[in-house]
């Protein structure tokens, strides 16, 4: 497998060794090791006894709040309710634990606590009941109560590692960046903000099919918009390669003003050069001179920029308001 200047492969698996030896291009970044902790997933879930009552909730809720989920399998709505009450404890990351009682097996406990309906869930912290809910709940539910239990939860270790990565990316820091978006994907090979990261790097070092590869591994993923984004940026560099030159194209807008496929063109090979506004410039003085040009084509375009750049770019965000001025006003 090829290497590029940061020193990762272009393509990931869980076997891949990131700290492989580099290209003579430039020094790879030092490797870069990271703790994201156990990946969010299904939430671990005991089942009690009557017996276990008393260490498992009344001394566990001591340390962390403790739902108490008391079910039977004939209930529908326990059935309903377990994936969503397990999944939004999973996302707590360890702030709350969850038990379950069977109450055909153990009735002793819902009894004594008067409850007579269920599902029903508890929460009990230092040893006493908080608080309650009854019925089945969506997940978005479920989690405000956890919140207003545990508190709201702070940033994971993935979320603070993907934001350093993008914060080195956009300061020009791209060894970095690639350091921490490799060390996360030796540990999360699938991990779709990571790999669409590590894709934007590529693109800009004009390495367009090793970004490809890395688009190809995330599947069938739709919706993302780091990777939409990092699609539309791979189309957008292939179309900055067919193009030609600045000189060839800007002599020929200086012979021709209202060569709009000049201009057309020069404003991708500007944008495939990072000069974001220059090129959205170009597009808007076509737009303003000539709107049905090739079908509203540099409206087209522009908007294949900002999907490119993402929503909350600098550059998006001021050409949104020029191009809504001149269509508007």
């Amino acid at each position: 497998m090829s290497t590029d200047k940061y020193g990762f492969g272009s393509q990931f698996s869980a076997g891949v060794n990131y700290d492989q030896k580099p290209s003579q291009e430039q020094p790879a970044a030092a490797p870069v090791t990271l703790d994201l902790g156990t990946p969010a997933g299904p939430a671990p879930v005991k089942d009690i006894s009557t017996a276990e009552f008393m260490t498992e909730v009344i001394e566990g809720s001591r340390d962390v709040p403790v739902l108490v989920d008391f079910w039977a399998p004939w209930c529908g709505p326990c059935k309903q309710l377990a994936p969503a009450l397990e999944a939004a404890v999973a996302k707590a990351n360890g702030r709350v634990r969850l038990v379950k009682m069977n109450i055909d097996e153990h009735p002793e406990v819902a009894g004594q606590m008067g409850i007579q309906s269920i599902p029903a869930v508890v929460a009990f912290v230092n040893g006493q009941p908080r608080d309650a809910f009854m019925g089945a709940k969506p997940e978005q539910e479920i989690a405000k109560f956890i919140e207003k239990l545990a508190g709201p939860s702070g940033p994971s270790k993935l979320e603070e590692a993907l934001e350093m990565a993008a914060n080195l990316a956009e300061q020009g820091q791209a060894g970095e960046a690639a350091g921490i978006y490799g060390a996360i994907l030796q540990q999360q090979p699938d991990n779709a903000d990571a790999l669409a990261g590590y894709g934007h790097l590529l693109v800009k070092e004009g390495k367009i099919e090793e970004a490809k590869s890395v688009l190809e591994m995330a599947g069938e993923v739709s919706g993302h918009q780091g990777l939409e984004a990092l699609r539309a940026a791979i189309d957008l560099a292939e179309q900055a390669g067919s193009v030609g030159d600045f000189a060839e194209l800007e002599a020929k807008l200086a012979a021709d003003p209202g060569d709009h496929q000049a201009r057309f063109d020069l404003a991708i090979a500007l944008n495939g050069a990072g000069k974001r506004e220059e090129a959205a410039d170009h597009l808007l003085e076509i737009i303003g001179k000539n709107r049905e040009w090739q079908e509203d084509g540099a409206r087209t375009q522009l908007l294949k920029f900002f999907e490119s750049w993402g929503p909350t770019d600098p550059a998006t965000l001021a050409t949104r308001r020029k191009l809504s001025s001149l269509l508007f006003s």
